[in-house]
């Protein structure tokens, strides 16, 4: 179906994240990266109205030698945002890296804004110069706030930062991707989902609300003594529920290499999850390069005992999102569309619950898609690529008619 769509060029701004902080505005993170290439990176906040006009509000620019930001999400309850920041080099070398950065939007009226940097903390292994935040995701309920590089996962609180539980360190594979319900945490590797239990939220379990109110001084025998915040070591590990291994794909090609790229679940209703995955076919004698495909499997979550604390998963439907690897995915805040970016530079639309295909713009950009965003309302459809443009769709109304699920 057609959808219209407009496209704005953002010259000398290559795009690598972008998140909606209000039904009408954006953040949007990118630049040079750490390469000296003369682009600065920078953060840059625009509204975005539903007739797909683009305007800049302000924009940060980051210290010099600091990397673009690789990844951002938004709480738009409280104006504001997380974004993956590397520090520069020099400090990378000394093991000095607040990788993981806290934004708030201070307005004055309509005609001023700023962004306004606040709490920040170090998750990346120490000396990991290559590594960067891939993943920035805030639980629905603004809680919890889970981060992750390569291959290192932290669950923190939100805003504070303060460790929540032990990071969790993968020997196999990189991390993609990772989505919360209201019980669990799934993180998307390469081979694999894990599936871990939500500690209860810091402020019910003498978490960074309470350390602050018993760290400082208290009285005791007449002396007033020092009482310490919970050490990191003190922060208990992640209770993993299950491990997910890649399932088959009806449709792909025989023997093909198949990966997991992005995870998502329904934002409603936490008994449906959604990934994202590309395959790798072998390679024909007579080809030079591979053929790769994504699809799109839509899963069955059983949450049963006291607390939902039993958890069993099964494939209940997949669709072919296209040619090429699948680089982006998200699901709309109501639950009804599912939209990707493909490395074929084009972007697709389909139907939550049949999978069925309502959208396709062949060629939204000129590079593969580097980030994907719905608006709150689900009414736009936002893409950002390293072209130095960003591409505005009207999601419509109304679609034609839907084929099957597979």
């Amino acid at each position: 179906m057609r959808a219209q769509h407009t496209a704005h060029s953002l010259p000398a701004f290559p795009v690598y994240s972008c998140a909606f902080v209000a039904s009408d505005q954006m953040v949007v993170g990118g630049g040079g990266g750490a390469a000296k290439t003369g682009i600065k990176n920078k953060l840059r906040l625009f509204n975005v109205s539903q007739d797909r006009q683009l305007k800049m509000l302000c924009e940060h620019e980051l210290e010099k030698g600091e990397d673009a930001p690789m990844s951002i999400a938004a709480h738009p309850e409280s104006r504001s945002f997380v974004c993956g920041i590397n520090s520069s080099e020099e400090r990378l070398e000394k093991g000095e890296n607040e990788n993981c950065r806290v934004f708030s939007i201070n307005e004055s009226g309509n005609a001023y804004a700023r962004l306004i940097k606040g709490t920040t903390r170090g998750t990346l292994p120490s000396g990991a110069l290559e590594d960067y935040q891939r993943v920035t995701v805030i639980s629905p309920d603004g809680k919890f706030l889970a981060v992750a590089g390569e291959r290192d996962l932290s669950l923190l609180a939100f805003p504070s930062l303060s460790p929540v539980a032990q990071s969790v360190h993968v020997p196999k594979g990189e991390i993609y991707d990772a989505t919360f319900s209201s019980t669990h945490l799934v993180l998307a590797t390469s081979l694999n989902l894990f599936v871990y239990a939500l500690p209860k939220p810091p402020s019910e379990d003498g978490g960074e609300k309470s350390q602050k109110k018993k760290k400082g001084k208290q009285k005791g025998k007449g002396k007033e003594k020092e009482v310490p915040s919970r050490t990191p070591s003190q922060t208990p590990e992640l209770r993993l529920v299950d491990t997910i291994d890649i399932p088959s794909v009806p449709g792909a090609p025989a023997q093909s290499v198949v990966t997991f790229r992005a995870a998502r679940f329904h934002p409603s209703d936490y008994n449906t999850l959604f990934t994202a995955v590309n395959t790798v076919a072998p390679r024909a004698r007579n080809s030079k390069t591979a053929k790769k495909q994504a699809y799109i499997l839509k899963w069955k979550v059983d949450l049963s005992g006291e607390q939902n604390s039993a958890w069993s998963i099964s494939v209940e439907g997949s669709r072919k999102a296209g040619e090429g690897g699948l680089t982006c995915f998200d699901v709309s805040p109501n639950g009804k569309l599912l939209a990707f970016g493909s490395s074929d530079y084009s972007l697709g639309i389909l139907d939550s619950t049949t999978l069925s295909p309502l959208v396709s713009i062949l060629k939204a950009h000129e590079f593969p898609i580097t980030t994907i965003r719905f608006s709150p309302t689900s009414t736009l459809l936002v893409s950002g690529g390293v072209d130095n443009s960003i591409r505005i769709v009207t999601v419509p109304e109304k679609f034609a008619g839907q084929r099957k699920l597979l």
